[in-house]
């Protein structure tokens, strides 16, 4: 089947809010190729379990393709056109498995020398469709927190060395009831601008009681999920001739409640945290990777007005056979290690939070928990400065989103 064979029965798996969509948008899906064509559909799939402002993405970006002309048509996806596709690829079901559809076409783009080509017109249609659908600035100033270094007593080596030259460091915080501190002030702005998954705790450690009207994702609350999903690539990888990429596209088609994830009534998060898991390379058994790349993806997916980040010990580095069996029942914590993981992690969050809209004003915070050191990045504070001010972290938060 070729898109301008689409029928509106034909969207009948979808889920109900990206049947609708599709459905409403059949005309403009008709005209594209179908080189590009599975790649929206991807999203359109997921639409119903799409965060709101990815929802507001897509839905913008239909209403755009839906208003050009045949001859801009013609001109914005003609190189797309212009790429050969196989009869199998053709008469793959990729209206309703457009993800698997999109990895046997990167195969077989690669193996017939056309990726390049692919790769250049998606290049060229990101760039317009950019141009041509503009972000929507915050209603407020985001708020970044990234703590580090639960667990460690003490560390003579330099912290915050990337994030020093672009902020202010502090060297005499008070760090009583600083984690909680953090999340109070977190709480507050989460009801000083109520958005739907726009305040954010991730807990890479033990999780600490924390206000409901924070969107909270937690290592250690993940734990059935993780082992699940363990065994079951365990039982996959143990299959003959099974490879990475088999690996990959199997796992991609797991359901929130193939591990569990289905027992709690936010299908919209239990399906962000299918991903994290599935998508993720090492969420499943370290700690600080799945941190950091929960944060990334939830600033890149959600884009919060208040995101904070808290890294715990992981496991010292085992074998990948140990790693994978999880048959460790209390592996061994790697506390410095965990840190400087974690430092480079606080770099990434920030480098992830400039790239959202409203970036010139937002702000961001990071602290090696327990400890006097912090450092503070944003419009009110001074770039490559440091200060020996007495302040609690609430006041250093204070200060950042005056």
């Amino acid at each position: 089947m070729l898109p301008r064979d689409l029928k509106p029965e034909q969207f009948s798996d979808y889920p109900p809010e990206g049947l609708r969509l599709a459905v409403n948008n059949l005309s403009i899906l008709r005209q594209l190729p179908l080189s590009f064509l599975p790649n929206l559909l991807r999203e359109v799939i997921e639409y119903d379990y799409k965060f709101p402002i990815e929802q507001q993405q897509i839905s913008k970006e239909l209403t755009k393709l839906s208003s050009l002309s045949p001859a801009q048509i013609q001109e914005w996806f003609r190189p797309f056109r212009e790429l050969s596709l196989s009869t199998k690829l053709e008469q793959f079901n990729w209206l309703n498995q457009p993800a698997q559809f999109v990895e046997q076409l990167s195969a077989y783009l690669w193996s017939t020398h056309q990726l390049d080509a692919f790769r250049k017109a998606a290049m060229e249609y990101g760039d317009r469709i950019r141009t041509a659908v503009s972000s929507e600035q915050p209603p407020a100033s985001r708020l970044g927190i990234t703590i580090i270094g639960q667990g460690v007593g003490s560390y003579d080596g330099l912290l915050f060395r990337k994030l020093r030259e672009h902020g202010t460091y502090f060297s005499h915080i008070n760090p009583e009831n600083g984690v909680q501190q953090l999340l109070h002030s977190s709480a507050v702005r989460a009801r000083a601008y109520p958005l739907p998954y726009g305040h954010w705790y991730v807990e890479g450690g033990q999780i600490v009681e924390y206000s409901p009207s924070l969107t909270c994702v937690s290592y250690q609350a993940l734990e059935p999920a993780r082992v699940a999903l363990l065994r079951t690539m365990q039982i996959e990888i143990k299959r003959p001739g099974m490879g990475p990429e088999e690996l990959r596209t199997n796992l991609a088609t797991l359901q929130p409640a193939n591990v569990g994830l289905d027992k709690q009534g936010d299908a919209v998060l239990n399906h962000f945290q299918l991903k994290l898991l599935t998508e993720g390379s090492g969420t499943q058994i370290f700690s600080t990777t799945f941190a950091q790349w929960t944060a990334r993806e939830a600033l890149r997916r959600a884009q919060p007005l208040t995101l904070l980040v808290r890294f715990g010990p992981r496991q010292r580095d085992r074998t990948m056979n140990e790693l994978l069996s999880n048959t460790d029942t209390q592996p061994e914590p790697d506390l410095r290690g965990s840190l400087i993981d974690a430092d480079m992690a606080a770099y990434y969050n920030w480098i992830n939070q400039q790239r959202l809209p409203g970036a010139d004003r937002s702000s961001f915070i990071a602290w090696f928990e327990g400890s006097s050191q912090a450092v503070a990045i944003g419009p009110s504070f001074a770039r490559g400065a440091s200060s020996n001010s007495v302040a609690k972290l609430e006041e250093l938060v204070s200060w950042a989103v005056r």
